[in-house]
């Protein structure tokens, strides 16, 4: 990563190998952190608000508040396509899958100059996340990461989980996975069903899991785990769009309704269905009953097929 004056921060390969050929499990380089800038010309398209709030600034650089990660699980990857990529950190091995590669910590951002950079290297690394050159299957997921300036992983997950019906109702297939079906509700661990190490263990008797759950807390990020396989570059800039708004919401608008949430991201869900209005309605509406049954626990008709 290189910046200057007139062009803004500007996203390179490191020229390290490792980070260009498949690791073992968990063998996969260390993440960047690629959501600083030192130049204004970054930011200076953004409304004050959004300047305000997903933006930092020390005196030297800017920051952004908000950090998203991607998990790109794949049954085997396009032939002569591994290599470095601005956008991945690496790639490893995956026991579900097959292969993963994983993203830097990215800058989560409104819509700009500099997450137009993040969409360019998206678009840079098709090969890998379109499933035309690297297909995926049902084992697949596609883990999203978030993180937010000076917030822990569970205070991210308290403040999502009020708007988090939408993630369950767009992934709602994947909620009977043993890998992600744990704690659908998005409760803390400390509370009375996540009482002990041994509870959360044990998936086929409580349905908990210290891992396995549907938005896992790791440190001072958040993880869904739900989130489904990424097959096209559209698809991965809609679901970036989507936890924006997701993470800028709850976060800055604490009581804001459920309700007005969802007339937020209409347009991303709409999209996300190719412009058929119909079919993102429909998964609204499953959005709200899925928003309070994390709110109350209850299970209404509608939902009731996906969390048996």
């Amino acid at each position: 990563m290189r910046a200057t004056a007139n062009t803004g921060v500007v996203y390179t390969t490191t020229g390290n190998g490792s980070r260009g050929r498949v690791q073992g499990y968990h063998y996969k380089p260390s993440p960047l952190f690629l959501n600083k800038s030192a130049h204004r010309v970054d930011v200076a398209g953004l409304k004050p608000i959004d300047q305000r709030t997903a933006i930092r600034f020390d005196g030297r650089e800017y920051e952004s508040k908000f950090t998203i990660g991607f998990e790109v699980e794949k049954n085997s990857l396009s032939r002569g396509a591994v290599r470095e990529y601005e956008l991945f950190c690496g790639f490893e091995t995956d026991n579900s899958c097959g292969y993963e590669a994983v993203t830097h910590i990215l800058p989560l951002l409104p819509a700009g100059q500099w997450r137009t950079k993040v969409y360019d290297m998206m678009y840079k690394a098709d090969k890998i996340i379109d499933d035309q050159y690297s297909p995926s299957d049902r084992r697949c997921g596609g883990h999203v990461t978030i993180g937010v300036d000076g917030l822990s992983g569970d205070e991210i997950r308290e403040a999502v989980r009020k708007n988090s019906g939408i993630v369950l109702a767009l992934f709602r297939k994947r909620l009977n996975n043993k890998y992600c079906g744990a704690n659908r509700r998005m409760q803390s661990n400390n509370d009375d069903t996540f009482n002990s190490y041994s509870q959360c263990n044990d998936y086929y008797r409580t349905g908990n899991h210290w891992k396995y759950q549907t938005a896992l807390v790791k440190g001072s990020c958040l993880e869904f785990r739900l989130v489904s396989k990424f097959e096209s570059v559209k698809q991965m800039m809609r679901r970036y769009e989507l936890f924006y708004e997701l993470v800028n919401y709850s976060v800055n608008k604490p009581n804001g309704t459920f309700a007005g949430f969802l007339k937020t991201i209409e347009p991303i869900i709409v999209s996300m269905y190719n412009g058929d209005k119909q079919k993102a309605e429909s998964v609204m509406e499953l959005a709200k009953s899925f928003q309070k049954f994390i709110n109350t626990g209850a299970i209404s008709q509608d939902i009731a097929e996906f969390l048996g």
